[in-house]
């Protein structure tokens, strides 16, 4: 982990896109893990608005007990994620929050309505 003072970072690796092959500082949140999603905003070179690139967090690697040295020690069992890495999402879809059991789908705003409501009876 980097040393950022009173508050924790851990030197994260980005997947896909502009960021390809960087590995940035990335804040630790209260549980000790990055954000979920990661966005960058890029300034327009015409003065517009900026171009936001979102990331989303996966997990960068698993133990595995496929070493038997490591089995013989006690590692790898719970497949534990070995830390996070940031791949692209070039759709960049805003999360919706909490997903409860009782809230109602997204609404693809995409997509087309039927033309007949009664035709799917």
């Amino acid at each position: 982990m980097t040393d950022t003072g009173a508050v924790k970072s851990e030197d994260t690796p980005f997947e896909g896109g502009p960021m390809d092959g960087r590995v940035l500082p990335v804040l630790l949140g209260p549980t000790g893990h990055p954000p979920k999603t990661y966005r960058i905003p890029v300034p327009d070179a015409a003065g517009g608005p900026p171009t936001v690139l979102v990331y989303r967090r996966v997990p960068r690697g698993h133990n595995t007990e496929d070493d038997p040295r490591e089995r013989s020690r006690g590692r790898g069992r719970l497949g534990l994620p070995q830390g996070w890495k940031y791949t692209y999402d070039p759709a960049g879809k805003q999360d919706s929050g909490l997903k409860w059991p009782w809230s109602k789908p997204d609404i693809n705003p995409d997509a087309e309505p039927a033309s007949d409501p009664d035709a799917e009876l």
